[in-house]
């Protein structure tokens, strides 16, 4: 299993401060939901049944002509590379590990790229996997140049593969509206912007042939009817969406302030996270969670991932925290 932010049992154990204790801002996940809505007994106690509004719901939030509800995204991540036999897969990197480890999984040859090597490599490619908005780096590419991938690749059968699932507050650059395009697979999260890690969902926007076949793999009732009515429910609450996205681009914005302010200035983001670069990313991480409070460490990268707090106290307690780094990021600027 690979590590994920948000393993918040494990470093209270680690660190011997209790749940109740923790900051924790080792996700992407929204620190605040919507207003969840009651749920039927009857989605309890009967299948899941696809005439509920759901698939229609979704196809007008994301602006898709066709898409699939799975059990969060990981579900397309994991079987998306049964529906090709073993090819070059190219892949952005850093980015989330989930996607390489799938199709690796499966038998496909991972090439790792930079985005300024993808032209390059682009004939010797089967299959483009991006992260749009990236993650852990909040890095956006534009949609006209995955477009121009997109074409490339789909001439000869090839897809691209784009994983949309920080795009809900940047809906303008989202690839949702061409998904119906032969070799275009749009992948979106359900958990983060909404705020519902916990119930699993995701959605697949592609061609309807290649959706079909996606739903074989993945079998009946894929979505539990609890999650099927809360969905519906949210997905059409354009009132709470746009206060949602609002609020929490605001926030985002505050965190990279503050991360500035505080000697850690963001080298990428999203309004759900911020992405910082610094030699001290350990000892700063370290010195955080001896206080409770718990970031992304991207060891390898030498950097931090930090998801924004949920009220005034979080922010009080982050910011009294980034002050305690100080001293350990002033470190860098002495002399060897």
């Amino acid at each position: 299993m690979l590590e994920h932010g948000g393993r918040l049992r494990a470093a209270a154990q680690r660190y011997g401060i209790a749940l109740d204790n923790w900051l924790d801002l080792s996700t992407g996940v929204a620190p605040y939901a919507l207003a969840v809505p009651s749920v039927p007994a009857e989605a309890w106690m009967r299948l899941p049944e696809v005439n509920d509004g759901l698939e229609i719901a979704a196809r007008a939030y994301y602006g898709a002509p066709s898409l699939l509800p799975v059990a969060g995204s990981q579900a397309a991540i994991q079987t998306l590379p049964r529906l090709r036999k073993p090819c070059s897969v190219g892949i952005l990197a850093p980015t989330y590990a989930e996607h390489a480890a799938a199709w690796q999984r499966e038998g496909h040859r991972i090439i790792t790229l930079s985005e300024g090597s993808v032209h390059r490599a682009l004939p010797q490619l089967d299959v483009l996997l991006v992260v749009n908005p990236n993650n852990p780096t909040g890095r956006l590419i534009e949609p006209i140049r995955l477009l121009d991938w997109h074409h490339e690749l789909a001439e000869r059968g090839g897809w691209l593969v784009v994983d949309e699932a920080f795009m809900d507050c940047t809906p303008q650059h989202s690839l949702a509206a061409f998904s119906d395009m032969a070799g275009l697979i749009v992948l979106r999260s359900f958990g983060k912007f909404f705020a519902m890690a916990g119930m699993r969902l995701g959605f697949v926007l592609a061609a309807q042939a290649l959706l079909d076949e996606l739903e074989q793999w993945l079998g009946p009732w894929a979505v539990s009817g609890p999650a099927r009515s809360v969905a519906l429910s949210l997905l059409s609450d354009e009132q709470g969406q746009r206060l949602q996205r609002e609020r929490l681009l605001a926030d985002g914005a505050r965190l990279a302030t503050l991360l500035r302010d505080s000697g850690l200035p963001p080298t990428g983001g999203t309004a759900l996270f911020q992405f910082c670069s610094t030699r001290r990313a350990v000892p700063c991480m370290e010195l955080l969670a001896r206080r409770g409070i718990l970031v992304r460490l991207f060891a390898e990268l030498d950097s931090l991932r930090f998801g924004l707090p949920g009220d005034e106290a979080g922010w009080q307690r982050l910011e009294q925290g980034l002050r305690d780094c100080a001293p350990i990021l002033a470190s860098l600027e002495e002399p060897h």
